[in-house]
């Protein structure tokens, strides 16, 4: 019989969420619009029409939502803040009514024993500043120091757990580039700015968290690195994986790990801008210290040069008839061998570990955590009004067993937060795709644990993988 697999003692063990996408309220308590209200509202933009205006009410259920994280024995819970509920136009003091939300929330997990991790940005840009030019545009990201200073003077005293940014790839690149996600802009210039100015904000935002937070605070971004494989070893298809993986990854650990961009990058992105929008300064201020380094992984992209006249946007990232990739429109992108998930995604757990390695690799001494993993299905109650998902089970107990493999093979991995705690609106996808441990009615908002939940409940209290059936 096979043994369990058993984790290092203090591994946390947590689930992940994010504002718009659970919180609701979108008028409530001084809360203005941000880019995802306006695009959700945007005919066409969103499955169904959907918006993130009630959501999963979690703005008005945050204690049962906490209680419900007791039940299942999370050590942590890592969530974002809304930046247009504390600083609605982006600029000048905070609302206070906004961040008393958080405020309670905080309390709330910690009366719990549950160990609050805070994103500041997971997409929700003020209305406002994106009116002023958004990502693209660099005063941007001295309005997220600000909003930063704001957030840490307000919970600094009882967070310790920081996260500047998540998956900037996402905001700059799909929503600036191909335009599947808000602000819906198609500009490859646009998007490669974004990218540089989400870059300056991070650093900018972990310059003020220092100055405002308690030495104990431990600061992170969290970067939806990406796994690219070329499909065969043909010259052609092994440099379309090289342009693929400095877009994706180099672009953004480059500067922020290593305080400068991919030369190669510079080179294959010349025709779409001259990186003026980096200034003298930048580099230094981008490449801040940090206590740990988030992961988000789902699935790894398979790709090759297009065949003559042609290329593919088969990327995983929506329809669109606009590439998200800046000076690599000519890549091709293949469907992955293997089974998928509901959104398409081939399951491969030899993503996660060989990404977690080579960060191993990429920023020795730095301490990892897979800020986000999980799987979408079409989950249906029973007649009893029980969820069954046995394919999230094997989908988190592949990932797990990779992260356990990653730690035998020398890796500081420290934790691991599912994606995601409840189902809730899936950006572009609407209320279409449940990611969720636990299943929400969206008519009634009751909430039900799945089985997975149960069974990550398990693995959380004893700190171990139990066999694979």
């Amino acid at each position: 019989m096979l043994e369990p697999l058993t984790f290092p003692a203090g591994f946390l063990w947590g689930a992940a969420t994010s504002a718009y996408q659970i919180e609701g309220a979108v008028r409530e308590d001084g809360r203005t619009p941000s880019i995802w209200d306006t695009f959700s509202h945007t005919p066409g933009r969103t499955v169904g029409g959907d918006t993130g205006d009630v959501a999963v009410e979690h703005y008005h259920r945050y204690r049962d939502d906490v209680a419900l994280m007791a039940e299942l024995g999370l050590g942590a819970y890592r969530f974002s803040v809304s930046w247009p509920r504390v600083q609605p136009t982006g600029r000048g003091p905070a609302v206070q009514r906004g961040l008393d939300f958080y405020r309670r929330l905080v309390d709330e997990l910690l009366a719990r024993g549950i160990e609050p991790a805070l994103t500041l940005y997971h997409w929700d840009l003020p209305q406002e500043l994106e009116d002023a030019g958004g990502w693209p545009a660099r005063e941007t990201a001295y309005r997220f120091a600000e909003y930063a200073g704001l957030v840490a003077e307000a919970l600094g005293d009882r967070v310790e757990s920081w996260i500047t940014l998540n998956e900037p790839w996402c905001s700059a690149f799909l929503g600036y580039g191909s335009g599947v996600h808000a602000p819906g802009r198609t500009d490859p210039a646009a998007a490669l700015q974004a990218a540089h100015h989400l870059n300056l904000a991070h650093g900018l935002g972990t310059q003020a968290l220092r100055a405002a937070l308690p030495a104990r605070a431990r600061v992170a971004v969290s970067l939806n690195s990406a796994v690219v494989r070329a499909l065969s070893q043909a010259p052609g298809d092994v440099d379309a994986r090289r342009r693929i993986d400095n877009l994706a990854n180099g672009v953004f650990h480059g500067p922020m790990l290593h305080g400068a961009y991919p030369a190669d990058l510079l080179a294959d992105t010349a025709r779409v801008t001259d990186w003026s929008c980096v200034r003298e300064g930048d580099l230094a201020a981008i490449q801040q210290p940090l206590d740990a380094l988030g992961l988000n992984y789902y699935t790894p992209s398979l790709v090759s040069a297009a065949p003559a006249g042609g290329s593919s946007r088969a990327d995983g990232h929506g329809a669109s008839d606009h590439s998200p990739w800046p000076g690599a429109e000519d890549v091709t992108f293949h469907q992955t061998p293997g089974e998928c998930t509901d959104m398409g995604w081939t399951i491969d757990p030899t993503g996660l570990h060989e990404l977690i390695m080579r960060y191993t690799r990429e920023a020795p001494g730095l301490p990892l955590y897979v800020t986000e993993n999980g799987a979408a299905y079409d989950d249906k109650p029973d007649a009893e009004g029980r969820v069954h998902d046995p394919e999230r089970i094997a989908y988190l107990h592949g990932h797990l067993a990779a992260v356990r493999r990653a730690l035998a093979d020398g890796a500081d991995v420290r934790g691991y937060y599912l994606w995601s705690l409840l189902d809730n609106f899936e950006w572009a996808y609407g209320y279409s795709k449940r990611f969720g441990a636990v299943y929400v009615d969206y008519e009634t908002q009751v909430r039900t644990p799945k089985s997975s939940a149960e069974w990550y409940a398990a693995v959380a209290r004893t700190g171990s993988l139990p066999a694979a059936e």
